[in-house]
Parts: structure tokens; C-alpha cells; sequence
């Protein structure tokens, strides 16, 4: 009996040596995390007791402060759920430290672009994407006698179908989630305007050109007629409209997967967009979302067991399960199949592969960073003040771009010091 138990303390000691833990954090919930739970069972499975990756909720933490080794999220979220901006590894250097293969040519062209550096470099595996769309409860649209298949192409034509909303006792037209990305990157993209650009030597937020100024004027104007109701500058608009309180949504396609689920009658239709301004693009929308990523301030053990968990999810079987589930983008396109299987209208999807295949070489949208960062913290602030006072929109931008840049602006070199005269 104690000859069993030393071996068996013995193994125990083995595999607390050899044996490696991760923690991922994240914060899905519902199918999503059904899913994930059950990938990263298998990838467990595989390692055979020589590593394990751990899933942590970030809502249910005592101590968001230590940080884990992987994070699924948009740095958007990173206060909530680190309670700070932590530093993150590029994703391109740990694999390569790592030994696994890794190439960023795999990927589709614009989700390389969400999550790549000024040099291409990938940052994060860009696995939780979606693009900006508009959902509609086709129920809603019905009962206020607007063709559910025709919400609109531009906001011209989404006003009108708000209002017809709003005359047929209808609280909440209109509400929108992540506010800076939809009503900021993607109005500008879809105008061909960019959003951040080179002034001299340095980047510099370009967010308050004529069609932002105009489409903050518009989104105020909805709001005093009750068509547009702002909800917050994060994803508190989803929770309204799964509930049925409103109407239309701009907000991620990945919501789809979850608005069937809930049993609304949801359509989904692209984005809105301006038909009056110069040479207009509305099939230029941004892809975004939750990337992995991954901290830094770990041993190198355990980012070689990171490395080998981003080298499982980019299986294509992996990708295929992991986009039937979740109606996230697929970052290759050996995953579009199971996008197509997801229900998303056929007609949506071949436009959302071919946005996807798009070069993006001349780029000029926000990486991650400091400079999106500001943007998007400081727009919400000064939008705030537009629904709430008088504020005007071009007021709100124009502080905003006033803000983010003097906070982005590079250090000014320390005087130097000047020597006195000699006496003669």
C-alpha cells in the first residue's frame, strides 16, 4: 500500500513539474462559451497531462488585477476586465519563439488588417470578428407597415422607416452598439475619408470631417424625435433589442447566431450609409471585435503552450466548428463554409467574403493602440453631451480629435540648456 502511494505521489510530482497551466479569460457566455469550453477540452485532451489551458470568467473575479496569460476580448473592454491597460505580446513573436508555424498571408486580407501592426505584423488571432450591420426585428417592420426585406440603404432611407416605427407606437426605433466603431470608423470608411492619417512626422485622428459632423447632427436629430436612442458606448444596445424593446440595431453581425436563438424574427441587412457625399463606398466596412490575446510578464514555457493553443484554433476543422457556433467572421477561408451554414442570407455573405478579400495595402484605419483607444474613450465622453445638452456635433468632434491628439502627441524634447557669456 505505501509502495502505491509513493508512485503515486511520485507521478503527482512528475506532473507538477512537467505539467503547464494557462489561463484564458474571457467573457462569453450562452453557445459561445459551450463552444469554447468544448475546444479547449479537446486541445487538453491532446496534450495528454503535459499542459492544460483554463477557462476564467471575467465577471465572476475576485482579483481582475492578476492577469492572465490569454485574453479573448476587444481592448476596449480591457478595464473591465483587467482593471487596467495591461502589455500585450504580439501574437507574430511568440510564435515565432514558439517554433510554430505562422503566417499572416493565411488570413483574410481585412481581418489581418483589425489586428496587424503598421508592418503587417498580426498582434492577436483575430478569432471573435464581425463586421457592422443592421439588424432589424422583421415583426416590428411589418407591424408598422414597412417592408421588412427593404430597411433601407442609406440613413436618408432608415429615417423614414424610424419614423413610420415611431408612428405606429413604436418606443424605440432605433439604437446602436459599439458606438465609435459603427458611427465613426465605418461612416468615415464608407466615405472614403480616413480616419487617422500623417500630419508631418507624426499620426493624427482625422475623425471630424464634414460626413462625421453631419452624421453626429443626424443621430442628434433622431434623438430629440424619439427615432434614435443611445444606449451606451459599448454593447448595451444588444440587450434592447434581443429583448424586443427596439426595433432596428447597428451593431456586430456575430449578434445574429444569439437573435435567432433568442426567437426573433431578425433580418440583417448592411450598413447604411451616405449616397450624397463624394464617390461613396458602403461595402467599405471595418472588420472588428475580440481578438486572443496575449499578456505579458509570463515564463517561457507557458507561452509555448499559448502558442500551441493559437496553432489548434487556426485548424480549419476548428475554425469551421467555431464559426457555425458563434456567426464570428472566419479569419480564413477555409472556415467560410460554416458561415454559410449558419443561415445568414446568401446574398449578405458573398459580399461580406468579398470585403474580407480585399487588399489592405494603403490601409488607413485605427489600429490598437494608444490612438484608437483615445478615440474611442473620448468620443463617448463628448457624445455624451450631445444628447444630454445642446452640445453640437461639430463642437463634440472637434474637441474629440482636439483631445485624442494632444493626448497621442509625441513628448516635446527637453529644452537645451543655453551657456552664458563669457566676460570679456
Amino acid at each position: 500500500m505505501n509502495k502505491i502511494l509513493w508512485i503515486f505521489l511520485g507521478c503527482s510530482t512528475a506532473l507538477s513539474v512537467f505539467a503547464q497551466d494557462i489561463s484564458l479569460r474571457h467573457d462569453l457566455d450562452g453557445k459561445g462559451l459551450d463552444t469554447l469550453a468544448t475546444l479547449v477540452l479537446r486541445f487538453n485532451d491532446e496534450l495528454k497531462g503535459k499542459g492544460r489551458v483554463l477557462l476564467q470568467d471575467s465577471r465572476g473575479l475576485e482579483n481582475r488585477h492578476a492577469l492572465p496569460h490569454l485574453a479573448l476580448l476587444d481592448p476596449d473592454d480591457a478595464m473591465e476586465f483587467f482593471g487596467t491597460r495591461p502589455r500585450f505580446r504580439p501574437l507574430h513573436e511568440v510564435m515565432r519563439e514558439a517554433g510554430q508555424k505562422f503566417d499572416a498571408t493565411q488570413f483574410y486580407p481585412q481581418v489581418a488588417d483589425a489586428v496587424d501592426d503598421a508592418s503587417g505584423r498580426i498582434q492577436a488571432l483575430p478569432m471573435a470578428l464581425a463586421l457592422p450591420v443592421l439588424f432589424t426585428n422583421r415583426a416590428a417592420l411589418r407591424k408598422a407597415g414597412v417592408d421588412p426585406d427593404q430597411p433601407g440603404k442609406t440613413w436618408w432611407e432608415l429615417q423614414k422607416v424610424a419614423g413610420e416605427i415611431y408612428d405606429h407606437g413604436g418606443k424605440c426605433p432605433l439604437t446602436t452598439a459599439r458606438f465609435a466603431w459603427v458611427h465613426s470608423e465605418n461612416v468615415s470608411a464608407q466615405a472614403g475619408e480616413a480616419v487617422v492619417g500623417r500630419v508631418g512626422k507624426v499620426d493624427k485622428v482625422l475623425a471630424n470631417s464634414m460626413v462625421n459632423v453631419k452624421h453626429l447632427a443626424l443621430l442628434a436629430s433622431w434623438q430629440k424625435s424619439r427615432y434614435f436612442h443611445y444606449s451606451g458606448p459599448g454593447r448595451e444596445g444588444n440587450r434592447r433589442f434581443l429583448s424586443g424593446e427596439c426595433a432596428m440595431l447597428t451593431g456586430e453581425s456575430s449578434l445574429y447566431a444569439e437573435a435567432k436563438r433568442a426567437g426573433i424574427d431578425v433580418g440583417i441587412a448592411p450598413l447604411p450609409h451616405y449616397d450624397d457625399v463624394y464617390s461613396p463606398k458602403p461595402a467599405d466596412v471595418l472588420p472588428d471585435g475580440a481578438g486572443l490575446w496575449i499578456l505579458a510578464g509570463h515564463k517561457k514555457d507557458e507561452y509555448k503552450l499559448a502558442a500551441r493553443f493559437v496553432a489548434f484554433m487556426v485548424r480549419p476543422e476548428v475554425q469551421k466548428e467555431w464559426v457555425h457556433a458563434t456567426s464570428y467572421l472566419p479569419m480564413m477561408p477555409a472556415a467560410v463554409t460554416a458561415l454559410r451554414d449558419s443561415g445568414i442570407p446568401q446574398n449578405l455573405l458573398d459580399a461580406v467574403q468579398k470585403r474580407l478579400s480585399v487588399s489592405r495595402k494603403g490601409s488607413t484605419r485605427a489600429r490598437h493602440g494608444p490612438i484608437r483607444d483615445r478615440l474611442h474613450e473620448f468620443l463617448g465622453e463628448e457624445v455624451a453631451l450631445v444628447w444630454s445638452t445642446d452640445r453640437a456635433a461639430k463642437e463634440a468632434l472637434d474637441n474629440t480629435v482636439r483631445r485624442v491628439n494632444e493626448a497621442i502627441a509625441p513628448m516635446a524634447p527637453p529644452a537645451k540648456a543655453v551657456a552664458a557669456p563669457r566676460k570679456q
